[in-house]
């Protein structure tokens, strides 16, 4: 089996390959493709000391790495972690919560990653048409909207968030995470968690009235106990930036930077070490996503306790989604895994071609969506308006209209005004 990864040179890319090369996956090659080709070298060259035996190559050109590949994954960035920092600090100038996947920021970054993803959703389409396309590039559900209506890359969007909130809920409650299911609805990035099953039992109503419970739910505290009780569902983290996004602008204002502005001074001390050649480069390695994770969502949350991944933690997990996914096509079985996918019909008030995030059955034929409850009102109109708004940024990144990127942005949730997002379009995406 041959994989492909786009955005060969992203920081994660050597745990990613060290999952396959640990796998039960008869992974014979992993081709690494990245416009920053000397940021590819360094990179390749630490994959390589994870891979345990598997051809590790950095091809020269996107077409020489997707050729023959089994699965496209694709991971880009375009302007790098400087351009996310820069991002959210503009976004935040302007009294709006500065997160690289949404509002301002995110819809700057989908604007840049829009266009290359569809050419190399149009790539893989006609040089690897059986191939699966593997979308982590953010924001995943625009990305992957964008891809699946302008190519037919045979495209599956993927993250870790919901099943990191499936172990979590499973942990709090006490019960094994791997033996339940779940029932889960939404967006990437804007889902929900309605119910845990073990046994074919419901189990959340044992959570609402317990104060101790539900503090374990979440990682970071960022969720008030009466508004989860209200709901009767658990939103993932993200959900945070719309419930409460004049609390995280307010933090944000205070600590003066952003995240990204963190992981950006991390990321430059990572490759500085490695290019001086003082330090184990798989060591460095583990220390610099240790120290990445643990600036997760601790400025946003006004949290002064570093975010530790836990020791119980089995399903969550960047390479770990990829694995999953990967692993239950070639192995044909019919694991249920939460992936972005074409909606067709699953919910009703959104179109077939719109991209949601939903339970699946995987398979040999791919991910097949589970059928989903009636999702409660509240939810149903937010997932609504940021439906409308990818439409209009995928519309807009591939128009480049400034009069679209202003009507896209101006339907952000977290936006809601032409004047702001005409000043916003005007900062974070000058001609």
């Amino acid at each position: 089996m041959k994989l492909a990864i786009i955005g060969g040179a992203g920081v994660r890319v050597p745990l990613l390959v060290g999952g396959f090369a640990r796998s039960a996956l008869e992974v014979d090659q992993i081709d690494l493709y990245d416009n920053d080709q000397p940021r590819l070298a360094v990179i390749a060259d630490l994959a390589a000391r994870m891979s345990h035996g598997v051809r590790v190559t950095a091809p020269a050109s996107a077409e020489a790495a997707i050729e023959g590949a089994d699965f496209v994954i694709t991971s880009i960035r375009v302007g790098g972690i400087a351009q996310r920092a820069t991002d959210e600090a503009t976004a935040i100038a302007h009294g709006v919560v500065g997160q690289e996947t949404v509002g301002p920021a995110g819809f700057a970054m989908a604007v840049r990653t829009i266009p290359p993803m569809v050419r190399y959703g149009q790539l893989a389409s006609r040089i690897a048409p059986k191939a699966w396309f593997v979308n982590f590039s953010n924001p995943v559900s625009v990305v992957s909207q964008a891809v699946h209506q302008h190519s037919d890359a045979r495209i599956i969007g993927i993250c870790d968030t919901p099943t990191e909130t499936y172990e979590d809920a499973a942990h709090a409650l006490g019960l094994p995470p791997a033996a339940c299911d779940y029932d889960y609805f939404g967006l990437n990035h804007l889902g929900w968690l309605r119910e845990v099953y073990f046994q074919g039992e419901p189990q959340m109503a044992r959570l609402w009235d317990d104060p101790a419970r539900l503090d374990a739910v979440y990682r970071t505290p960022v969720f008030e106990h009466e508004h989860l009780r209200q709901m009767r569902l658990l939103p993932t983290e993200y959900l945070y930036y719309y419930y409460r996004p004049e609390v995280a602008l307010a933090h944000l204002q205070k600590a003066g930077t952003s995240r990204g502005q963190v992981v950006s001074a991390l990321t430059d001390a990572f490759f500085k070490d490695l290019a001086g050649g003082a330090v184990d480069p798989a060591q460095r390695y583990q220390q610099y996503l240790a120290a990445r994770d643990a600036s997760y969502m601790q400025l946003e949350s006004g949290s002064t306790t570093p975010r530790i991944k836990p020791d119980w933690a089995e399903l969550s997990g960047y390479d770990k989604i990829a694995l999953m996914t990967i692993s239950a096509i070639a192995g044909n079985t019919g694991a249920v895994i939460p992936l972005d996918v074409p909606n067709h019909g699953i919910l009703p008030f959104l179109d077939d071609d719109d991209i949601i995030e939903t339970p699946c059955v995987v398979d040999a034929g791919g991910p097949h969506a589970r059928p989903v409850a009636a999702v409660p009102n509240h939810a149903r109109a937010l997932i609504a308006c940021v439906k409308a708004y990818e439409r209009a940024t995928v519309t807009a990144a591939l128009s480049g209209a400034r009069d679209d990127l202003v009507d896209a942005l101006a339907i952000n949730p977290l936006v809601h005004s032409r004047p702001l997002a005409a000043q916003l379009v005007d900062a974070l995406l000058p001609a």
